[in-house]
């Protein structure tokens, strides 16, 4: 049976991050994606020139209808923007206890375009935290959520997953493509244990959307059952192939998106 599983984040018009991204990344990976949409942006492969929220109502109206018909066995949660979308999502999610939850805290756009308001930074602390499966954050946002420095080193990275988790989530994976190193290690820690995951890094400006990618790959593959660190496991050699093959696409002229369909087409 073919899972299905929900993303609940903004538009991307260019089609390499936010619900374009995760559509793709699910539907290459096996999965049959839906999408709620929590706001509108106005971008390219050079940056994030506009953003136009749906009102929190709507979007718990989308969540909703979704609910009502299908069954979901997923759910990844990528940009809400604001304290009021936030505090929809969560309602949202407490009445489906049990559907597993991907928590991508988006927060800063490639080109460094702010994607949160610091009044939502709190809600999505206390409210979504203690709903999320698995929160995946890259090192700049796991320091916004603690309120601390972005981490430099492994040892922050593994001190910093450790706060998080203390924060409600049953599992964080920190990214760490921020590190100044010539690898791009990622950490997760969950009840169970802690486990590295080691990988060479790719030279390319292709990397528009990779979090949201690895997220909505990630939900994917916990929807078909795997555990966490299986899922991890997939979700980053599927991510990795993108980026890989990324420059056989010709989308803009700044951060390109990667190729999402490589596993497919190639």
């Amino acid at each position: 049976m073919i899972c299905n599983v929900l993303s609940i984040a903004g538009s991307d018009p260019s089609g390499g991050a936010g619900i374009q991204a995760d559509i793709k990344a699910m539907s290459a990976n096996g999965a049959y994606a839906m999408a709620a949409i929590t706001a509108l942006t106005a971008q390219n492969t050079q940056g994030v020139s506009g953003v136009h929220l749906v009102p929190p109502a709507f979007v718990s109206d989308q969540i909703a209808a979704i609910f009502a018909d299908i069954r979901v066995d997923a759910i990844k949660v990528g940009m809400i923007a604001n304290a009021g979308i936030a505090q929809a999502v969560a309602d949202a999610l407490r009445l489906h206890p049990d559907v597993p939850v991907v928590l991508d805290p988006v927060m800063i756009a490639k080109g460094g375009a702010p994607l949160l308001t610091d009044d939502a930074i709190a809600t999505v602390r206390d409210a979504l935290l203690p709903l999320a499966t698995i929160l995946t954050p890259n090192l700049p946002e796991a320091a916004h959520l603690l309120g601390a420095p972005t981490a430099t080193t492994r040892s922050d990275m593994v001190a910093q997953g450790h706060a998080l988790c203390a924060l409600g989530p049953k599992a964080v994976l920190m990214k760490g493509g921020h590190l100044e190193a010539a690898d791009s290690p990622d950490f997760l820690v969950t009840d169970a244990g802690e486990h590295w995951f080691e990988a060479a890094r790719t030279a390319t400006k292709n990397t528009h959307g990779t979090g949201c990618t690895l997220s909505a790959a990630l939900a994917a593959h916990i929807a078909k059952g795997l555990s966490l660190p299986e899922a991890v496991l997939a979700a980053k050699a599927y991510v990795a192939r993108a980026i890989a093959h990324a420059d056989k696409l010709s989308v803009g002229t700044g951060h390109g998106p990667t190729h999402h369909f490589a596993n497919l087409s190639l």
